[in-house]
Protein backbone atom coordinates (compact mmCIF):
# COMPACT_ATOMS: atom_id res chain seq x y z
CA UNK A 1 0.00 0.00 0.00
CA UNK A 2 1.53 3.02 -0.85
CA UNK A 3 1.63 5.87 1.61
CA UNK A 4 1.97 9.71 0.77
CA UNK A 5 4.81 11.43 1.40
CA UNK A 6 4.24 14.92 3.98
CA UNK A 7 4.91 17.99 2.29
CA UNK A 8 7.92 18.72 4.76
CA UNK A 9 9.61 16.09 3.43
CA UNK A 10 9.88 17.22 -0.02
CA UNK A 11 13.15 18.48 -0.70
CA UNK A 12 13.34 22.63 -1.13
CA UNK A 13 14.18 23.07 -4.90
CA UNK A 14 11.12 20.42 -5.50
CA UNK A 15 8.81 22.63 -3.04
CA UNK A 16 10.21 25.81 -5.46
CA UNK A 17 9.57 23.88 -8.40
CA UNK A 18 6.17 23.19 -7.62
CA UNK A 19 5.11 26.64 -6.29
CA UNK A 20 6.54 28.20 -9.12
CA UNK A 21 4.22 26.06 -11.60
CA UNK A 22 1.12 26.70 -9.52
CA UNK A 23 1.58 30.27 -10.37
CA UNK A 24 2.64 29.77 -13.64
CA UNK A 25 -0.65 27.89 -14.53
CA UNK A 26 -3.20 28.98 -12.30
CA UNK A 27 -1.89 32.90 -13.43
CA UNK A 28 -1.35 35.79 -12.17
CA UNK A 29 -4.32 36.40 -9.34
CA UNK A 30 -1.71 37.40 -6.45
CA UNK A 31 -0.76 39.91 -8.57
CA UNK A 32 -0.96 43.80 -6.81
CA UNK A 33 -4.60 44.67 -7.49
CA UNK A 34 -4.96 41.55 -10.38
CA UNK A 35 -3.90 43.97 -12.67
CA UNK A 36 -1.33 42.66 -15.56
CA UNK A 37 1.71 44.12 -16.11
CA UNK A 38 4.33 43.20 -18.51
CA UNK A 39 7.26 44.71 -15.85
CA UNK A 40 10.42 46.59 -17.24
CA UNK A 41 13.98 47.33 -16.11
CA UNK A 42 15.65 50.47 -17.34
CA UNK A 43 18.85 52.19 -16.28
CA UNK A 44 17.79 55.85 -15.84
CA UNK A 45 21.52 57.45 -15.58
CA UNK A 46 25.35 55.56 -14.38
CA UNK A 47 28.46 57.97 -13.72
CA UNK A 48 31.84 57.42 -12.35
CA UNK A 49 34.10 59.28 -9.92
CA UNK A 50 37.54 58.52 -8.79
CA UNK A 51 37.83 58.15 -5.27
CA UNK A 52 41.37 56.86 -3.46
CA UNK A 53 42.75 55.65 -7.21
CA UNK A 54 39.57 53.91 -7.18
CA UNK A 55 35.92 53.99 -10.06
CA UNK A 56 33.06 54.28 -8.01
CA UNK A 57 29.43 53.52 -9.93
CA UNK A 58 26.83 55.91 -8.70
CA UNK A 59 23.51 54.35 -11.12
CA UNK A 60 19.66 54.74 -11.17
CA UNK A 61 17.86 52.15 -11.79
CA UNK A 62 13.47 51.24 -12.93
CA UNK A 63 13.00 48.11 -11.85
CA UNK A 64 9.11 47.16 -12.45
CA UNK A 65 8.18 43.40 -11.57
CA UNK A 66 6.02 42.05 -14.23
CA UNK A 67 2.92 40.47 -13.04
CA UNK A 68 4.30 36.56 -13.03
CA UNK A 69 6.98 37.90 -11.70
CA UNK A 70 5.16 39.51 -8.19
CA UNK A 71 2.70 36.36 -8.23
CA UNK A 72 5.85 34.14 -7.70
CA UNK A 73 7.15 36.71 -5.16
CA UNK A 74 4.31 37.11 -3.02
CA UNK A 75 3.66 33.27 -3.16
CA UNK A 76 6.99 32.33 -1.79
CA UNK A 77 9.47 32.51 -4.90
CA UNK A 78 12.83 34.37 -4.14
CA UNK A 79 13.84 36.66 -6.93
CA UNK A 80 17.55 37.00 -8.29
CA UNK A 81 18.07 40.82 -9.60
CA UNK A 82 21.62 41.12 -11.19
CA UNK A 83 23.44 44.13 -11.88
CA UNK A 84 26.52 43.94 -14.76
CA UNK A 85 29.02 45.64 -15.18
CA UNK A 86 31.48 45.87 -18.13
CA UNK A 87 34.72 47.75 -18.35
CA UNK A 88 35.63 48.11 -22.00
CA UNK A 89 39.01 48.99 -23.59
CA UNK A 90 38.64 51.02 -26.89
CA UNK A 91 40.56 50.55 -29.78
CA UNK A 92 41.16 52.26 -32.67
CA UNK A 93 41.27 50.10 -35.20
CA UNK A 94 39.86 46.60 -33.67
CA UNK A 95 37.49 45.56 -31.85
CA UNK A 96 36.73 46.85 -28.59
CA UNK A 97 37.65 44.67 -25.77
CA UNK A 98 36.27 43.88 -22.59
CA UNK A 99 38.85 44.25 -20.17
CA UNK A 100 36.83 43.38 -17.10
CA UNK A 101 33.36 42.31 -15.88
CA UNK A 102 31.20 42.61 -12.57
CA UNK A 103 28.05 41.04 -11.56
CA UNK A 104 26.06 42.11 -8.26
CA UNK A 105 22.90 39.51 -7.55
CA UNK A 106 20.83 40.30 -4.87
CA UNK A 107 17.94 38.56 -3.55
CA UNK A 108 14.44 39.91 -3.07
CA UNK A 109 12.22 37.40 -1.06
CA UNK A 110 8.31 38.58 0.29
CA UNK A 111 8.00 36.82 4.20
CA UNK A 112 4.22 36.43 4.55
CA UNK A 113 4.34 35.89 8.33
CA UNK A 114 6.33 39.50 9.22
CA UNK A 115 4.64 41.16 5.57
CA UNK A 116 8.22 42.31 4.96
CA UNK A 117 10.38 42.26 2.01
CA UNK A 118 14.18 40.93 2.24
CA UNK A 119 16.64 42.49 0.27
CA UNK A 120 20.33 40.97 0.12
CA UNK A 121 23.42 41.67 -1.62
CA UNK A 122 24.87 38.10 -2.08
CA UNK A 123 28.30 39.51 -2.78
CA UNK A 124 28.49 41.38 0.22
CA UNK A 125 25.92 38.87 2.42
CA UNK A 126 24.52 42.36 3.63
CA UNK A 127 20.65 42.26 4.00
CA UNK A 128 18.01 44.77 4.75
CA UNK A 129 14.07 44.62 5.39
CA UNK A 130 11.45 46.59 3.93
CA UNK A 131 7.96 47.68 4.60
CA UNK A 132 6.55 47.63 0.86
CA UNK A 133 7.49 46.23 -2.27
CA UNK A 134 7.91 50.00 -3.77
CA UNK A 135 10.77 50.74 -1.23
CA UNK A 136 12.51 46.92 -1.83
CA UNK A 137 12.68 48.06 -5.45
CA UNK A 138 13.62 51.83 -4.57
CA UNK A 139 16.51 50.61 -3.16
CA UNK A 140 17.60 48.25 -5.38
CA UNK A 141 17.16 50.79 -8.05
CA UNK A 142 19.79 53.25 -5.96
CA UNK A 143 23.86 52.19 -6.43
CA UNK A 144 25.94 54.60 -4.81
CA UNK A 145 29.13 54.41 -4.66
CA UNK A 146 30.09 50.59 -5.85
CA UNK A 147 33.96 49.60 -6.31
CA UNK A 148 34.14 49.51 -10.20
CA UNK A 149 37.89 48.66 -10.58
CA UNK A 150 41.35 50.25 -9.93
CA UNK A 151 42.99 53.16 -12.01
CA UNK A 152 46.30 51.36 -11.48
CA UNK A 153 44.91 48.29 -13.84
CA UNK A 154 44.25 50.59 -16.59
CA UNK A 155 46.35 51.37 -19.18
CA UNK A 156 47.19 55.50 -18.75
CA UNK A 157 47.30 56.27 -22.66
CA UNK A 158 44.31 54.46 -23.59
CA UNK A 159 40.40 55.43 -23.92
CA UNK A 160 37.29 53.50 -21.35
CA UNK A 161 34.02 53.22 -21.46
CA UNK A 162 31.62 51.03 -19.46
CA UNK A 163 28.29 49.53 -19.89
CA UNK A 164 25.55 48.51 -17.78
CA UNK A 165 22.66 46.70 -17.71
CA UNK A 166 19.86 45.11 -14.65
CA UNK A 167 17.63 41.63 -15.27
CA UNK A 168 16.08 38.91 -13.77
CA UNK A 169 17.78 36.28 -13.15
CA UNK A 170 16.64 33.16 -13.45
CA UNK A 171 19.32 30.71 -13.81
CA UNK A 172 19.01 29.32 -10.18
CA UNK A 173 15.82 27.62 -10.95
CA UNK A 174 15.48 24.20 -12.16
CA UNK A 175 16.19 23.46 -16.14
CA UNK A 176 12.34 22.61 -17.09
CA UNK A 177 11.46 25.95 -15.13
CA UNK A 178 14.45 27.66 -17.26
CA UNK A 179 12.98 26.70 -20.51
CA UNK A 180 9.49 27.33 -19.62
CA UNK A 181 10.35 31.10 -18.43
CA UNK A 182 12.41 31.55 -21.82
CA UNK A 183 8.68 31.17 -23.71
CA UNK A 184 7.25 33.31 -21.09
CA UNK A 185 7.91 37.23 -21.96
CA UNK A 186 6.81 38.01 -18.67
CA UNK A 187 10.11 36.83 -17.44
CA UNK A 188 12.21 38.53 -20.03
CA UNK A 189 13.02 41.05 -17.37
CA UNK A 190 16.38 43.14 -18.81
CA UNK A 191 17.41 46.34 -19.53
CA UNK A 192 19.02 47.54 -22.37
CA UNK A 193 22.97 48.19 -22.18
CA UNK A 194 23.34 51.96 -21.06
CA UNK A 195 27.14 53.14 -21.95
CA UNK A 196 28.90 56.13 -21.11
CA UNK A 197 32.51 57.04 -20.94
CA UNK A 198 35.00 56.88 -18.39
CA UNK A 199 36.23 59.89 -16.98
CA UNK A 200 39.92 59.82 -15.60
Amino acid sequence: MSRSTPINNIGPLRRLSIALFVVLVLGTGLAQDDIEREGYFEVRSASTEQQGGVHTLDARLQLVLSSEALAALESGVTLTIEIELQVIRVKRFLIDAVDAELAVRYELEYRPLSQRYIVKNLNSGDQDTFATLYSALNSLGRVQGLPVIDDALLLPDRSYRLRLRAMLNTQQYPAPLRLLFFWRGQWQLQSEWFEWSLER
